[in-house]
């Protein structure tokens, strides 16, 4: 009881063929072999590659400094940009 018989999987193959007719049965099989063999490539690679850790967030005190820095180096810019327009007086 609950098992399929090979009467039952010949109503089944029989109904299929009617649905969807003979010549699309090969091309979903294949689609759907396809679809199994990458599942599969995909599940085996994530098994085999170790978790690695999220890369180190600076500091807040590092995240300042570089902020700073960025600042500075535009400020600087910025005097030398005005420094090589000529004055509009």
């Amino acid at each position: 009881m609950g098992g399929l018989s090979p009467t039952h999987w010949m109503i089944v193959a029989i109904a299929a063929v009617l649905l969807f007719g003979a010549k699309k049965l090969p091309d979903t099989a294949r689609s759907v072999g396809k679809s199994l063999r990458i599942f599969k490539a995909e599940v085996t690679r994530s098994d085999q590659e170790e978790p690695q850790a999220p890369p180190a967030l600076p500091s807040a005190e590092e995240q300042a400094r570089q902020l700073e820095q960025q600042a500075a180096a535009l400020r600087a810019q910025a005097a030398a940009d005005a420094k090589d327009k000529p004055s509009a007086s």
